[in-house]
């Protein structure tokens, strides 16, 4: 018999766990580089830039764009990373509580 009563307590358990994970991704920090770590951008688990480190070589040319790829391509591969820590975060919070239903995503309600 289906405990209606039961299951919302469960959702209030879930909500408080994604809530403690989400604010546990504003600690997390995940970087990434580029130019073989002439650039490294540093990003929370939340996806927000912190750092960005620039090898002083790079400084001296006058190559705008290559410093302006290194930084994008960098920036990208923190995020990347970011992402799939954020998702990680997440199943810990909620494992053991709700059903593995495939095709479930959560870490969409993370903000």
């Amino acid at each position: 018999m289906f405990d209606m009563m039961k299951m919302m307590g469960k959702m209030k358990e879930v909500q408080a766990r994604m809530k403690e994970a989400q604010d546990n991704l504003g600690k997390i920090r995940v970087q990434g580089e580029s130019g073989a770590g002439l650039v490294k951008a540093t990003v929370t688990g939340k996806k927000q830039l912190i750092s960005l480190e620039i090898d002083n070589s790079l400084m001296k040319g006058d190559d705008k764009a290559i410093l302006q790829d290194l930084i994008v391509a960098a920036v990208n591969k923190a995020n990347d990373e970011a992402e799939v820590v954020a998702k990680e975060e997440m199943r810990k919070s909620t494992e053991g509580l709700l059903p593995n239903i495939p095709g479930l995503d959560l870490t969409g309600m993370m903000g």
